[in-house]
């Protein structure tokens, strides 16, 4: 973590909220997706606010919503397959409103945990790299592939949800892949399916989602050396004023570990955490006149 803060927003929250609206169940259009982003990056909450991020097969839909922006205007983490790496370096290198600040692999099926890092550092042969996340496989290459990005600049991606209830690891599941993350001290973030602050029953769909402040939790145990139960219990917990008040007392060092977490709304996050007493109202005040 290297941003400051922006007054009122609590160093173990700032920049958190990765803007993914373009992304299900959000699923706005690039050209509503961006002068969104860039009011948030403009508002009072600013701080909480991330990188936009956008699939490399869209990236070239950028050029017309960001025509008026001036050059490097936010910052845009692309998610894209290994074998694209290179194209969209390439691609979004085009585009002068953007920083590329990251970019979020994912790895095929068959690819051996030992072959990754050896094909990023043949696709990314520049000085201008942005932060690396590769995406961890919900299988047997997790251990060998967190083991192979230990050591080098980059880091994880776990993910935490979807369209589909399949999607959603448990609590035990994430729990370990947290502890395996601080054990070999690879940092990553999160994506998909942190819909909420807590740990909650999606009234609609009955998927179980885990809640983007037990997984501040979660991780600040991992960092202290707490064994997996710990982790598992503090992922389970619903208790909204206890997860607060431990949330308050975090120190920022959690965020070494836990990035950031991608989301498909900036304002429901951001409401929620107000509404714990995490965030001052003024803060937030704005969002209302944001979001689209």
């Amino acid at each position: 973590m290297s941003a400051s803060p922006a007054p009122g927003i609590p160093p173990v929250l700032a920049g958190l909220f990765d803007d993914a609206a373009v992304f299900p169940p959000g699923g706005l259009p690039v050209e509503e997706a961006v002068p969104a982003h860039v009011a948030h990056t403009r508002g009072a909450h600013a701080g909480l606010v991330g990188a936009f991020v956008l699939a490399a097969k869209d990236i070239d839909r950028l050029a017309e919503p960001t025509r008026e922006l001036a050059a490097g205007s936010f910052d845009l983490s692309v998610t894209v397959p290994l074998p694209g790496v290179r194209e969209a370096l390439a691609a979004a290198h085009r585009i002068p409103a953007v920083r590329l600040v990251g970019l979020e692999v994912a790895v095929p099926d068959g690819v051996a945990a030992d072959r990754v890092v050896p094909a990023l550092t043949e696709a990314i042969d520049d000085d201008t790299t942005p932060t690396v996340y590769v995406e961890v496989p919900r299988d047997a290459r997790r251990e060998a592939l967190l083991a192979a990005l230990a050591g080098t600049p980059c880091l994880a991606k776990f993910r935490t949800g979807g369209v589909r209830a399949d999607l959603y690891p448990d609590e035990r599941e994430l729990a370990a892949a947290v502890l395996a993350a601080a054990r070999a001290g690879v940092a990553f973030k999160a994506t998909a399916g942190l819909h909420h602050a807590l740990r909650n029953t999606d009234p609609e769909t009955g998927f179980e989602q885990h809640g983007f402040l037990n997984l501040l939790l979660a991780t600040d145990a991992a960092l202290r050396g707490a064994e997996e139960a710990t982790l598992v219990e503090l992922l389970a917990d619903r208790d909204g004023g206890r997860v607060a008040e431990r949330v308050r007392v975090l120190s920022p060092q959690v965020r070494d570990l836990f990035r950031s977490f991608g989301t498909c709304s900036v304002a429901e996050p951001a409401l929620e955490t107000a509404g714990l007493g995490l965030l001052p109202a003024t803060t937030v005040a704005d969002l209302t006149e944001v979001s689209p």
